[in-house]
């Protein structure tokens, strides 16, 4: 089964962030089996479980809650195979430490990575749980089964779990364990409310901005308006006039990927003085020589670059032959802009720097690399620095990357307080790491009877290679992967890329590179349909082709009868081919990202150059389906999230700075455009795969593709409201 350790009958649970007493079980190396499977699974030791005698269940989680629900659909796993009462567990958040292993909530890959280790930890203590019984009794274990919180006996008598721990403490864990058959889950593969909920909503759930220590400051950042700028002089003067201004402290620029930007902060005795005295201060710049980005010209090249031959990233045939003979050519270009995180809770951190060493409290997704940052900076041991991980208000990927937490490091050290450094909305919106912009030139070919022959695409992007190394312009493997992996059933292919300079900081957001080659890929797919004279399902089903495995970069296995049944399955959801309003029309998309199958399906009515989504269907196939309540909120935000950026999302920089500054100019769909949202889970007992970003990339190019079938026009680029579509 694997390494799982009795660590209660060891004596170190100091340290692990559970009180002793209990029966206390952790996993701290590789999973490789259990006794119903063969296969080899990965492993990331991210939760501990601790039984107490009084019954309540104590499971430590490494993974970050920032909305997503994680801590729930992890913890559910253990508690099913456990046969935990769910009224009986509490979830404890860990601190940053390498111990749990890979604390990194991004890439929805928390259940992927953690599912097959999370049922054993519930089977092993089930095990043990049943082996203290039949001591007690004198009886086989065989006679002996556990039943929601209790292990019961053949003959009737049963024991709860709490009086079960004080022998149960004691034994060794067993090497081998049972699984349960999916057909008697519980908790996994049902509706399951999130554990936290109550906090959430009686306002008891500590997020960052929420945490308070006693005596201390606040601080505000004025950051130079072009990314990388320097600080040449300060006048701080009239900020020290505010009334709660404490002083005034230079951040200095801290190299690497996510080192502070440096600027100026403005302590003060609460945010609003810090604020105030931050508008007061006057700061001269050193730009840096990057005052010459300006996005609509850099997109101009960008779209140049792809027309001209590009670097081969994969090849399939002979390209040229297949559009020399083609029947028909159709080429087109999509351009999409840079896009910013904007979570709701901003970025924030609180640092307190003494010399015992540096603790830490923030909303990251990323806890272990925070450690690793401060440690660098400061030149202490990790050991020495502690990173409390409070609830995240929206992540997005943002908050994986922890340089607003260096920039609370540094004003602590500096002041010898503790100190919350807040983001404003405008820092957020302006300072941030920004979705790459892209352009993206495709090209295919069609024989004389409709069928594609070749297909040729060719892109250019800032890539997110150039924030690890800076002034890197050629996308990284993985971000041509996503283009190159496309499951179509096509003789003559073509991958290619154009090399692109990054001007701002470049950074992972939700869904990634899936974003702008999703829309390129599903709008393309379209136009080719429609040249070709055929119904859009019936073309893209025929373009992926027959049934088939297909290898790909990753692990996992692309299977399209997979993505072809989703297809179907959500054009029979929206009544595809029935007749609509008039005025009304339906698009669809379908995509592969994060190991999962997503196919989407948007109703529009388009009348007066004005854009209605009523209806957006999803369905989505990522294999077993822990918390189905999770997953449908996942793909409802999905569709919020990818409207947003379809009508509104565009960040662009004039003379080096970024132009938008709040929701006002960087919008988010409203509630009264909000549309009905569909959503089917396909239930299978494949492995679990990725939920939170899949969702994302199908949105805008399904609803692009249904304004073209009501309207008759094809937009390919957004935001939608450089058209006046909103």
């Amino acid at each position: 089964m694997g390494d799982i350790k009795n660590i209660s009958r060891r004596g170190f649970i100091k340290g692990i962030g559970l009180a002793s007493g209990g029966l206390v079980l952790a996993s701290t190396t590789v999973i490789l089996e259990s006794c119903t499977s063969k296969e080899i699974v990965a492993f990331n030791p991210n939760l501990f479980v601790q039984l107490n005698s009084d019954g309540s269940l104590i499971l430590l989680a490494s993974r970050s809650e920032m909305g997503q629900g994680v801590r729930t659909s992890l913890t559910s796993v253990i508690a099913d195979e456990m046969e935990a009462d769910w009224s009986r567990v509490s979830v404890k958040q860990a601190v940053g430490d390498v111990k749990y292993g890979d604390q990194n909530t991004d890439g929805s890959k928390s259940i992927r990575l953690m599912y097959e280790t999370m049922r054993q930890l519930g089977a092993a203590t089930k095990a043990m749980l049943i082996s203290a019984a039949a001591q007690i009794w004198e009886v086989p274990e065989s006679e002996c089964e556990a039943e929601n919180h209790f292990v019961v006996h053949s003959s009737g008598k049963k024991k709860a779990f709490g009086s079960l721990v004080e022998i149960a403490k004691t034994l060794e864990v067993p090497k081998e364990v049972l699984l349960k058959d999916p057909k008697d889950f519980k908790y996994i593969g049902k509706k399951l409310p999130s554990i936290d909920v109550r906090n959430f909503t009686n306002g008891t759930a500590v997020f960052g901005l929420d945490f308070r220590l006693p005596n201390m400051k606040f601080a505000a950042i004025k950051r130079c308006p072009v990314a990388f700028g320097t600080v040449v002089k300060i006048d701080k003067e009239e900020a020290l006039k505010i009334k709660g201004v404490i002083r005034v402290v230079e951040v200095p620029r801290v190299e690497g990927p996510f080192g502070a930007l440096g600027g100026v902060a403005v302590v003060a005795e609460n945010t609003w003085a810090a604020f105030k005295g931050r508008d007061a201060l006057k700061v001269t710049w050193d730009k840096g020589g990057n005052e010459i980005y300006n996005s609509d010209k850099f997109m101009s090249a960008m779209t140049e670059a792809v027309h001209k031959s590009g670097k081969v990233r994969k090849s399939i045939g002979t390209i040229d032959n297949a559009f020399n003979k083609a029947s028909k050519i159709v080429e087109s270009t999509y351009q999409l802009p840079h896009l910013a995180h904007a979570p709701m809770e901003v970025p924030n951190a609180v640092a307190w720097c003494n010399k015992e060493g540096c603790e830490i409290w923030a909303p990251t997704q990323e806890p272990q690399r925070t450690r690793k940052v401060v440690s660098n900076f400061l030149k202490i041991a990790e050991e020495n620095i502690t990173v409390n991980v409070t609830f995240l208000g929206g992540g997005f990927g943002r908050k994986s990357k922890p340089d607003y937490i260096m920039e609370a490091v540094i004003v602590s050290k500096a002041i010898n307080e503790p100190v919350q450094v807040v983001w404003s909305r405008e820092d957020d919106v302006q300072h941030g790491y920004y979705h790459t912009v892209s352009a993206q030139y495709m090209k295919g070919s069609l024989d004389e009877k409709g069928n594609v022959t070749g297909w040729l695409h060719r892109f250019a992007l800032p890539s997110i290679t150039s924030t690890f190394q800076p002034g890197a312009k050629e996308p990284a493997r993985w971000e041509a992967a996503s283009a190159a992996d496309v499951p179509f059933e096509v003789p003559n292919m073509q991958i290619e890329t154009a090399e692109a300079e990054a001007h701002v900081r470049i950074g992972w957001l939700r869904s990634v590179i899936n974003i702008p080659h999703g829309f390129a890929i599903n709008v393309f797919a379209d136009e080719l349909a429609h040249k070709a004279r055929k119904d859009a399902l019936q073309f893209r089903l025929d373009l992926i082709g027959s049934d088939r495995i297909e290898e790909t970069k990753n692990p996992y296995k692309y299977n399209t009868a997979r993505l072809k049944h989703v297809l179907k399955s959500v054009a029979k959801n929206a009544g595809w081919g029935q007749d609509l309003p008039e005025g009304h029309a339906l698009g669809l998309a379908v995509h592969y990202s994060f190991l999962s199958y997503v196919a989407c399906v948007a109703e529009v009515s388009v009348a007066a150059n004005k854009v209605k989504v009523h209806n957006v269907y999803m369905v989505i196939d990522c294999g077993t389906a822990v918390n189905q309540d999770t997953i449908k909120a996942q793909m409802e935000g999905s569709v919020i999230f990818g409207m947003s950026h379809t009508f509104y999302g565009k960040i662009t920089a004039k003379d080096g700075a970024i132009e938008q500054s709040n929701f006002h100019d960087y919008s988010m769909l409203r509630m009264p455009d909000a549309p009905k949202i569909h959503v089917e889970i396909v239930q299978n007992n494949e492995k679990p795969t990725g939920v939170g970003e899949p969702g994302v990339p199908v949105v805008a190019p399904a609803i692009v593709n249904a304004i073209f079938k009501a309207s008759g026009k094809r937009y390919k680029s957004l935001p939608l409201k450089d058209f006046n579509l909103v």
